[in-house]
């Protein structure tokens, strides 16, 4: 990767993206490892039949991770996408908080099927996320036998148990966020921010990622590297330590 790839303007670094995309947005509940800045940007492109996919959506929404209502306005999260009906469908684990005071737009959408909403089991969806960008088009879990998961799924006796048949997720677009990333797109993640970003990273056609700070790869620990440079397409920070 060479500089022409570093952007220090959010809006630039998606301008290209189109309407009808599947997208995959990194993140852990509330706005651990979300890319907001990217996700403010996406918004503000006004695009159309989008096709969401994470971990999280409207669970910003509970009040007992120090969001108040008077904050409501302050959220960061999938949400801000369905006020301007800008989602066809969102794939994720948790589309509502399980605690709220107001509905979520989410769940408004949902309500007047207005967009489709698919659930999938945080862990399936992780691996399906994983697969896809492994390589692995199908894998066959437990998870969700003897549930409303299991309706309308291809299923396998295997050792005597069974088990679900389950596709992997691909998207068009990655939108993820990372602690520090070299000039070369080698990314080191903090928190939370590992878990659905490294995956996400994988899995889509285009990946651009969100960081706090770009350095010099002689300054990078290899050891610390989350996702390998070849997987990353544009990084975006407004704290560039290149000279």
């Amino acid at each position: 990767m060479t500089k022409k790839y570093i952007y220090t303007s959010y809006k630039e670094a998606i301008k290209d993206l189109k309407d009808d995309s599947s997208i995959m947005i990194g993140g852990f509940g509330v706005q651990g490892g979300q890319p907001t800045n990217l996700m403010l940007a996406l918004r503000d492109l006004n695009l159309s039949n989008l096709t969401l996919i994470g971990n999280v959506a409207g669970i910003s929404m509970v009040t007992g991770y120090g969001w108040k209502e008077s904050d409501k306005d302050k959220i960061i999260d999938q949400s801000i996408f369905f006020k301007d009906k800008q989602v066809k469908k969102i794939i994720c684990s948790f589309p509502i908080p399980s605690s709220r005071n107001t509905l979520s737009e989410i769940e408004k959408a949902w309500i007047n099927e207005e967009a489709e909403i698919e659930i999938i089991p945080q862990g399936t969806l992780a691996e399906k996320i994983r697969a896809g960008g492994s390589g692995i088009p199908a894998f066959y879990t437990k998870t969700g036998v003897g549930t409303i998961v299991e309706k309308e799924k291809e299923s396998k006796i295997i050792n005597g148990e069974k088990f679900l048949l389950e596709y992997a997720l691909n998207a068009d677009v990655s939108l993820i966020k990372a602690f520090i990333s070299d000039e070369k797109g080698n990314l080191i993640y903090k928190g939370t921010s590992r878990a659905f970003n490294p995956i996400m990273a994988t899995a889509s056609k285009l990946t651009i990622v969100e960081v706090d700070k770009i350095v010099s790869s002689k300054d990078i620990d290899p050891e610390r590297i989350g996702t390998p440079g070849i997987y990353v397409d544009r990084i975006v920070t407004k704290n560039n330590e290149l000279s």
